[in-house]
């Protein structure tokens, strides 16, 4: 129930914030479809209607983000580059219900190419995601080394914080987001796709916040 309160409060907030920053109209259908989509996301995988209990894995064809994919491919390149080619690879394994065949791939090409930036990237949200989108140690120095190999490009960031956010950690995703916005050009076509998930994510933030209410202040010590 909370959690269905939380997105109404986020669709709310947002309305308002549109609003009031003079947005243009024609436009709220972006800001109207992420917030569906996150509903649709959340109904999807949250299960808000079903009490917890432990389930166990199963081998099932894995599912893939198209948006995510586009965005990707804007990013990194697309046709011909080495992305490209090793996530189309790494994007069939997943499908097949095989990840860990995802992950060989991804590994595979940073052992090839260890001064990509786009195959580390990927290969840290990949380790995320395998680990039940837990950021663990091998996923965070993957994408330490994407940063550290070009630490003016957007890709690392983004997909770093993409990673942090779905293991649920908000605040500090959104460091890595707002790094992704400042590295974009804004000649960038897809500069107000990340420019968007940021205030998306910013808005988020800000209901919490606002659910959680204010402190009570501290009970001074006794003398």
């Amino acid at each position: 129930m909370m959690g269905w309160l939380l997105l109404l409060a986020i669709a709310l907030v947002t309305v308002l914030v549109l609003w009031r920053t003079g947005y243009p109209r024609k436009l709220w259908t972006i800001p109207a479809t992420a917030l569906m989509l996150g509903a649709a996301g959340y109904a999807w995988q949250g299960s808000p209607g079903l009490a917890g209990h432990p389930v166990a894995a199963e081998a099932q064809a894995g599912q893939l983000d198209p948006d995510l994919v586009a965005l990707r491919e804007a990013i990194f390149g697309k046709f011909g580059t080495n992305a490209w080619s090793y996530a189309m690879a790494a994007d069939r394994m997943t499908l097949s219900g095989k990840p860990d065949l995802a992950i060989a791939v991804w590994q595979g090409a940073v052992r090839k190419m260890p001064n990509d930036v786009a195959l580390w990237s990927g290969y840290g949200l990949a380790l995320a995601e395998h680990d039940g989108n837990q950021v663990s140690p091998a996923s965070r120095f993957a994408f330490e080394r994407a940063m550290t190999l070009w630490p003016q490009h957007p890709g690392p960031p983004f997909f770093y914080g993409l990673a942090l956010i779905r293991e649920g950690k908000y605040a500090e995703a959104r460091t890595f987001w707002l790094k992704a916005v400042q590295l974009t050009s804004e000649k960038a076509s897809y500069r107000g796709e990340l420019v968007l998930r940021l205030f998306l994510l910013d808005r988020l933030l800000a209901a919490k916040a606002g659910q959680a209410g204010p402190q009570p202040a501290p009970t001074p010590a006794k003398p």
